[in-house]
C-alpha cells in the first residue's frame, strides 16, 4: 500500500495523516465536533489543511478505528459517532468566570490550523493568563496552528478612565497610572509569549494592539469568527493600596467576570448566536478601522 503525504509543507515539514488525525479527534473531544454531526466532505478537509485526500482518508480511519467516527467512505461525509465522548459546549455549560471558562474556548481555537483571537478589554491579564494552556500544548507537540494572528483593543492612556477611579477623585493620578503601568506590563507579556512561538515552532504569528478613546464596560473575545465570548466589567467599592496608602475606589476584578458564550451554529434555533457572534465581529472590526488609534506599550 502507498501512503500518501501531504502535497503543502508546514514551516519547511509535509504533514502527516496523523497530525489531521490528532486535530480532528480534538475537535471531537473538545465538543467542537458533536456525536451525529457530519463532517466536511474530504475535499473540503483536505483543502483546510492542505493535504492530499489520501492522507485525509487515512486519518479518517484511523478516526472510525478509535470508534469516534462512522460512514468513512469515498462517497460521502463521515459522521461522528454517537458513542463518541463529548464535552459541554459553552451554550450548554453554567457560565463561569472568565478566569476559568476563557482557557479552554482558546484552546479549542488552537486546534484550527489558522487561529485568529479578537480582544477588547481593560488589560489584557485576562487574555495572557488563559493563553498559558495553548501555549504549553504547543510546546509539547500536542497541537501545532499553522497561523496565529491576535488583534487586541485597550483604553489610550490619553482618556480619563471611568474605572479604576477613586471614589473621592480631588485630580489624584495615581490609578491611572498603576492601570497604565499594568496595560503596558501585561500587554508586552502576552506579546512576548505569542511570538515566541515563531522563534521556537517556525509559527506565523501576528500581534497587533490599538487603543480605544472609552473605557470599555465590557469584555470581549471573538475566537476563529465562530465564538463570541462577553463578559460585563462589574465595578464596585472597594479598599485597596496604592504607595502604602489605602484608597477607596471604583474598580472591577476582569477575571472574576462572568463569561458568557455564543456560538456561530447558522441554523435553528441558534440563528440570534449566530447573528451575535456575526454582529459582534463585524462591531470589532469597525472600531478597529476607524475610531481606535495607534497603540505604544511604553511607559
Amino acid at each position: 500500500m502507498v501512503c500518501e503525504h501531504s502535497r503543502l509543507s508546514v514551516n519547511g515539514r509535509k504533514r502527516s495523516h496523523q497530525e489531521v488525525a490528532e486535530e480532528l479527534r480534538a475537535r471531537i473531544r473538545t465538543g467542537h465536533l458533536r456525536p451525529g454531526d457530519r463532517m466536511p466532505t474530504q475535499a473540503r478537509l483536505a483543502d483546510e489543511f492542505g493535504v492530499e485526500r489520501g492522507a485525509v482518508r487515512l486519518a479518517l480511519r484511523a478516526l472510525q478505528e478509535e470508534d469516534l467516527l462512522t460512514n468513512v467512505t469515498k462517497g460521502s461525509p463521515a459522521i461522528v459517532a454517537e458513542t463518541a465522548p463529548v464535552a459541554l459546549t459553552p451554550r450548554e455549560a453554567r457560565p463561569q468566570t472568565t478566569m476559568v471558562a476563557l482557557a479552554p474556548r482558546i484552546s479549542v481555537a488552537f486546534t484550527a490550523p489558522h487561529v485568529r483571537i479578537d480582544a477588547l478589554c481593560l488589560t489584557s491579564v485576562s487574555l495572557t493568563l488563559a493563553l498559558g494552556e495553548p501555549l504549553r500544548l504547543v510546546h509539547s507537540g500536542g497541537i501545532k496552528p499553522a497561523k496565529v494572528d491576535v488583534r487586541v483593543l485597550l483604553p489610550s492612556r490619553d482618556i480619563d478612565l471611568a474605572f479604576p477611579t477613586l471614589v473621592a477623585d480631588g485630580g489624584d493620578t495615581r490609578p491611572q497610572r498603576r492601570w497604565l503601568t499594568q496595560r503596558n506590563a501585561q500587554g508586552q507579556v502576552l506579546s512576548h509569549n505569542l511570538l515566541a512561538l515563531r522563534r521556537s515552532h517556525g509559527i506565523d504569528v501576528r500581534v497587533s494592539f490599538r487603543a480605544l478613546p472609552f473605557t470599555p464596560p465590557v469584555e470581549l473575545y471573538l475566537l476563529n469568527g465562530s465564538e463570541a465570548l462577553l463578559a460585563y466589567y462589574m465595578i464596585s467599592r472597594q479598599q485597596e493600596e496604592i504607595d502604602h496608602e489605602s484608597l477607596e475606589m471604583y474598580d472591577t476584578q476582569g477575571t472574576q467576570s462572568m463569561l458568557f458564550s455564543f456560538t456561530h451554529s447558522g441554523e435553528g434555533q441558534r440563528q440570534r448566536d449566530t447573528t451575535f457572534v456575526e454582529q459582534s465581529q463585524l462591531w470589532f472590526n469597525a472600531i478597529w478601522g476607524t475610531i481606535s488609534s495607534e497603540l505604544t506599550l511604553a511607559d
